[in-house]
């Protein structure tokens, strides 16, 4: 196993890594819209989707993966009245490529934000 590690993205808050790669496959942990430096980004649905992807990238690149090898996406929201609004922001990076993904509604997340993506990508 390899844990990865990129300061591109935010570090972790907890006792976990940004994600590891095991058996040629890439686990992220949950990506929130918070910046390289740890700060929540400003706006709205829109803006926290785009934050998110761009740690997505971040940490698919220090795995030796990307968005186009992505398997399996894991979505969980805050109200299911953003799923419209961050689906079209998600196409934006999946548009020819569409992993499997889930979708859920949850009551919280880490610092109150709208949105929180996890995937599993296999490593190039």
């Amino acid at each position: 196993m390899k844990i990865v590690s990129t300061n591109q993205a935010p570090v972790a808050i907890g006792p976990y890594s940004q994600g590891i790669v095991a058996n040629q496959l890439f686990y992220s942990s949950g990506q929130i819209p918070l910046t390289p430096e740890g700060e929540i980004v400003a706006g709205g649905v829109v803006e926290q989707t785009h934050q998110v992807f761009r740690n997505l990238q971040a940490v698919l690149e220090e795995a030796g993966a990307s968005l186009e090898t992505v398997i399996k996406a894991t979505v969980f929201i805050q109200n299911m009245d953003h799923f419209t609004t961050i689906n079209e922001v998600y196409g934006d990076y999946f548009s020819s490529h569409k992993p499997a993904r889930s979708c859920v509604e949850v009551a919280r997340l880490p610092k109150d934000v709208l949105l929180e993506i996890e995937v599993i990508a296999q490593v190039k």
